[in-house]
Order: structure tokens, then sequence, then C-alpha cells
């Protein structure tokens, strides 16, 4: 969890005074909100991956789509341009 700041919130936040249990606890503590803030990065480092995947497939598919729009574009046009030499080659009726 992060503070206001975005600065991460460790409890307990001892002076020192406590002596070596106090500090054993601080440590303890500080190691499971770091630990919180490593899930939280993991999470939403696999949100991330998720979505670049499904980015990925949606341009495939984009891709492919475009390639096929065009090749029958390409062939559209070599027909019509076959079509207009024909007629331009016969002889007016």
């Amino acid at each position: 969890m992060s503070g206001p700041n975005g600065d991460p919130h460790v409890l307990g936040g001892g002076t020192g005074d406590e002596g070596d249990e106090g500090d054993d606890t601080f440590e303890e503590e500080e190691y499971a909100a770091i630990n919180s803030m490593l899930d939280q990065i993991n999470s939403c480092l696999d949100h991330l991956e998720e979505k670049n995947d499904h980015l990925h497939i949606c341009l495939k598919e984009l891709l492919e789509s475009n390639r096929q729009t065009r090749l029958e574009f390409q062939q559209q046009s070599k027909q019509l341009n076959t079509g207009a030499d024909v007629q331009g080659s016969q002889p007016p009726a």
C-alpha cells in the first residue's frame, strides 16, 4: 500500500528505542509491506502482459485482413485493366 504521497506505508514506524524485539517487528512489517507492493506490481505486470497479448492478436488479425483486402483489390484491378485492354483492341462496330 502507499501513503498519500505514493510513498510506501510501512507499519510499525518504531523509533528504535524498543530494543531488539521492536526492531524485529519493524523489519517483519517492513518486509510484509514490501511483499505487498511487489505483489501489486506483479499483478499490474500480469495485467499489462494480458493486454499486450490481446493487442498483438488483434494487430495480427488486422494485418492479415489488410493483406487479403490488398490482394483482392489487386486482382480486381488486373481484371479491369485486362477488360479495358480487350475492349480497346477491338475495332469499333
